[in-house]
């Protein structure tokens, strides 16, 4: 309660305070220091001779003096010629309107001067401009109410009392003076009230007498501020003020509504008690929340430990990081473990290589050391001069050393082994689910959060949300689920479950746990065919319904029913057969130039460049097409198919994560790890159109050149995730075209098979 006794200009406790017009409050002295003396032409006699209303006056005052507020100075009347003055700000932060230049020395104190003429008060609180009467400040009525409330707050937290004439650090005081209303420290009493003269009757008690006789003496009534001799009689209630009864006979309240004084105080006690109980409640509510609010601090607090059905714990969001940190580490140590063991398999073959190469090695060299001999004993047997003994010999001479020269022509010369390791790390689908890693809301959690966040158990398990199927769609390798609970459904829902599974009819998994009503889904592949179905809970906890509708729609609709406590079981056929995609400039070669929304490609280069699809295929039929928009001086370009690590800086199909078909103007080749087969006539011009069939349930690759077939099957045994792909040089520009259907030579021949 404290800053509501204090004065918001000298942020003391209010001394003789009085009340504004606008019901706030200042300490009389606070009002005179912050007077401001208006100009004589705008007195509030001129203003009603020329017409002008106070109100209007006030108004527009407001709006001059305080024009400025924002940047902390102000003007009053909106005079050019005005001075202005600098705006400060009070103990308790409020800004207020000081007067111009302190008073001359030859007037009396500030608390007796008297108010200058035609002068305007500013409301520090709330900045509503007051014009003066020639009554002063004593047009403004003391709050007698405040001053007791104030002093019966200084009396109960007063240890002890102090002296009220101490100018510097008041001592304790000695005395209180009954007659004059005073304590008193001794030096102080005997300077200010000695006991002589008219003082020396005045009767002196302790001051803890006098602290209660303060209290228990008759409080001063109010006067009028209109006719100071006489008392408050009645109220206006138009005015919403205490009258006298002079200012009913002949002041402005004779024609208004009044009651009796006593009768307005009762009610209006009445109307703050009823007012005080409505705040009161609010009051409450803030307690309890702020109660709630430090509960909510030391659950947060508390360690943490893995919720569980039987026994949820709270969790804490310092032990809750360092079990993500054990978590992320359990996976690099899994990972750290699976790197020693890929580490042990190239150990392993780079042992064996070892071991196939040095018994090669050894080998070779008996071999050649039993080769060289046997050349040097021809040698020698050659210079023998004894034909009969020569030839004796010479035929098993000549068989052997035909014989040994057969022997290295068998593939001793080849090395056995190559020196290039061929162990490809497949690391794409771990990145891609590190990437996808993310914090997933345990349904148990969030059951046991609603759980604790109700107070009745009893409420009944929500029914199965409807799937709509007109709002679930695909997009490429992606699906988006929509659903809703029953229209006439009335139990509270605190959350859905949604789960898939793999596309080959396994078991489900749990791909959403929340609050929300609808789930895009990713990293699905294409052609497959995905049950999904979904699930509701509630702090009773998840619904339980034996029978759910089953809707197929892969070939027709047919309905069955199945006991699960899921909503309609939906098949969704992913991609309607198209794909939609276009170039990816994030992974292409940094010559590659890109342009109409990354579907039209050429490149800066005279080498060649390679470019990739931005979706990947592991499954399902698709066909694309390429444009030649430009074709000059007879280059090479080659379509295709990648893997993502394919090399980008030569031509697609010269290394072993590529299978393309590359023409020019008269030839068409496919080609694969650098080798070519099937040389087709027919070569591509500006203006021809490359066709790419890749049949992932067939394992197929297929080629054509403006609707026709190049050759049969281009490739076969085509297993794993490919990337559309395209190389090509400056000379050349294409556009991607995606989402077509399959060409009539392909499906032709697929019925005919």
């Amino acid at each position: 309660m404290e800053e509501e006794l204090k004065c918001p200009v000298c942020g003391s406790f209010y001394r003789e305070p009085l009340i504004l017009p606008c019901s706030h409050n200042l300490c009389q002295a606070c009002a005179r220091n912050i007077l401001v003396q208006t100009p004589e032409a705008e007195s509030p006699q001129s203003r009603r001779a020329s017409g002008v209303s106070d109100y209007d006056y006030l108004d527009l005052d407001k709006m001059s003096l305080y024009s400025e507020a924002d940047s902390g100075y102000g003007s009053y009347g909106g005079f050019a010629s005005a001075p202005t003055t600098p705006c400060q700000k009070s103990p308790n932060g409020v800004r207020v309107f000081p007067p111009a230049a302190p008073p001359p020395p030859h007037l009396p104190p500030a608390g007796l001067a008297p108010v200058p003429r035609n002068a305007c008060l500013t409301c520090p609180q709330c900045h509503r401009s007051l014009i003066l009467d020639e009554r002063g400040l004593r047009g403004f009525p003391k709050n007698r109410v405040l001053e007791g409330v104030i002093d019966r707050y200084q009396q109960s937290k007063a240890a002890a009392l102090r002296c009220q004439l101490c100018e510097k650090a008041p001592k304790e005081a000695t005395v209180m003076c009954e007659q004059c209303d005073v304590f008193y420290c001794e030096p102080c009493r005997l300077r200010c009230h000695p006991p002589r003269g008219p003082l020396a009757k005045h009767r002196l008690v302790p001051p803890a007498q006098g602290r209660v006789s303060r209290r228990l003496s008759p409080r001063k009534i109010s006067t009028c501020t209109d006719h100071e001799l006489e008392n408050h009689s009645m109220y206006c209630v138009q005015c919403k003020m205490p009258v006298c009864y002079q200012c009913l006979e002949e002041g402005k309240h004779s024609s208004h509504e009044v009651k009796a004084l006593g009768a307005m105080w009762k009610l209006h006690k009445s109307q703050l008690s009823q007012a005080l109980n409505g705040l009161s409640d609010r009051a409450k509510e803030a307690k309890e929340f702020l109660v709630q609010l430090r509960n909510m601090v030391q659950q947060i607090q508390v360690p943490y430990q893995p919720a569980r059905e039987t026994n949820p714990q709270q969790e804490n969001s310092v032990e809750f990081e360092a079990c993500l940190v054990a978590q992320c580490d359990a996976l690099i140590d899994a990972l750290n473990r699976r790197k020693a063991q890929l580490l042990s398999r190239v150990n392993k073959e780079h042992e064996h290589k070892l071991k196939v190469v040095r018994d090669q090695i050894s080998h070779c060299t008996v071999k050649l050391r039993q080769t060289t001999g046997l050349m040097e004993y021809c040698l020698e047997v050659i210079k023998e001069n004894d034909p009969s003994g020569f030839l004796q010999i010479s035929d098993a001479l000549i068989r052997r050393v035909h014989l040994t020269e057969d022997q290295w022509g068998k593939g001793t010369l080849t090395p056995r082994m190559t020196t290039d390791f061929d162990l490809n790390l497949d690391s794409a689908p771990l990145l891609q689910s590190i990437h996808q890693l993310d914090f997933v809301q345990m349904k148990v959690s969030l059951i046991h959060r609603a759980q604790r966040s109700g107070t009745t158990a009893s409420s009944p398990v929500p029914a199965p949300p409807i799937l709509q199927l007109e709002e679930c769609c695909t997009h490429n390798n992606s699906a988006t689920l929509s659903w809703k609970q029953p229209p006439l459904s009335t139990v509270q829902v605190e959350g859905y479950i949604l789960e898939l599974d793999d596309g080959n009819g396994g078991q489900f998994r749990e791909v959403y746990v929340g609050k929300e009503t609808m789930c895009t889904v990713d990293g699905l592949h294409f052609n497959s065919t995905y049950s999904a179905r979904v699930k509701a809970f509630n702090k009773t906890g998840v619904s339980q319904y034996s029978k759910t509708l089953v809707l197929q729609t892969s070939e027709g609709c047919n309905f069955e029913t199945q006991s699960a406590p899921y909503s309609q079981l939906v098949d969704i056929k992913k991609l309607v057969a198209v794909a939609w995609f276009s170039f990816d400039p994030g992974s292409a070669h940094s010559d590659i130039l890109f342009s109409n929304d990354n579907l039209t490609v050429t490149c800066n280069s005279y080498d060649d460049r390679v470019v990739l699809g931005k979706t990947g295929f592991s499954k399902g039929l698709h066909y694309w097409e390429l444009s030649i928009d430009r074709y000059d001086n007879h280059p090479d370009p080659a379509f295709g198919v990648a893997r993502v690590d394919v090399l980008k800086d030569v031509m697609l199909g010269k290394d072993d994560k590529a299978w393309a078909m590359y023409v020019d103007n008269n030839r068409s080749w496919f080609m694969h790890n650098n080798s070519h087969t099937n040389r087709t006539e027919g070569g591509i011009t500006k203006g021809a159109t490359v066709g790419v069939l890749l049949d992932l349930t067939r394992r197929t690759l297929t080629f054509s050149i403006n609707e026709d077939q190049q050759g049969p099957v281009a490739f076969e045994n085509m297993e794993g995730l490919f990337f559309p792909a395209v190389s090509l040089n400056r000379n050349v520009q294409v556009t991607l075209h995606t989402g077509l259907p399959v060409p009539e030579f392909y499906t032709s021949r697929a019925s005919m098979q």
